[in-house]
């Protein structure tokens, strides 16, 4: 696990546990920084990470206050350290061409051996829902797709969802800032996966289109389907 993936997760269990409170500031990044021994660097891509998902806010001026979910999935889409809305949208859309096509091949491919794998990845994501750790539930909705690109057997389809992680990973954490919805996604998963496993081709691209379009949907996002 990355260093700003670990400052995420300790960051959170701080938050969840009430040592930083709703509506308290956090220390200043040099501080916090300091306080936990690493970069400012590694620092910012975790506070990113927890602002997508809802448990803190940037304030321009004042510092980072902790909200611990009291953002609303599309306040999140604005903030400061988020890709602005046409850059959402284009990463949905994008989504939306390719990966409904992976899941397609994929449920025309996979195996006894692959489908285990899929499941995996699906106990961990649901695992890490149960203790509402997000930063981890997040990285395994994003390995689901990627296993799902993968799966499909198709190279190029693989190396978009490789080229394009850092742009998917930021629009999987955005529907987690509310966090009254956070199992719509592992729900709209449970529907591909078993597409897949049953071999449905045309049922695992139907699931995986519904899926990326309540996805955005979560996070106030709208595009123009191709």
């Amino acid at each position: 696990m990355s260093m700003p993936n670990i400052a995420a997760q300790t960051l959170q269990r701080q938050i969840l546990s009430g040592a930083y409170k709703t509506g308290q500031m956090l220390p200043g990044q040099r501080d916090l920084a300091e306080l936990m021994g690493i970069s400012r660097a590694s620092l910012r891509e975790a506070l990113s990470m927890l602002e997508a998902l809802g448990f803190i806010r940037s304030m321009p001026g004042k510092g980072t206050l902790v909200t611990s979910g009291r953002a609303a999935a599309g306040n999140a889409a604005t903030a400061s350290t988020a890709p602005s809305s046409a850059e959402l949208q284009s990463t949905f859309q994008l989504r939306y061409v390719f990966e409904p096509s992976a899941a397609a091949l994929a449920a025309r491919v996979v195996d006894a051996h692959a489908t285990p794998r899929l499941w995996g990845v699906q106990a961990r994501f649901e695992d890490a829902l149960k203790i509402v750790d997000l930063v981890s539930a997040s990285q395994a909705d994003l390995e689901f797709h990627q296993l799902i690109a993968e799966l499909s057997g198709n190279a190029g389809l693989l190396q978009i969802a490789r080229d394009f992680e850092t742009r998917i990973s930021h629009s999987l954490r955005l529907p987690f800032a509310d966090h009254s919805r956070i199992w719509e996604p592992a729900e709209e998963h449970r529907v591909i996966a078993a597409a897949m496993s049953a071999g449905d081709a045309t049922g695992a691209r139907t699931a995986m289109q519904t899926h990326l379009l309540r996805t955005a949907a979560r996070a106030g996002i709208e595009f123009l389907q191709p």
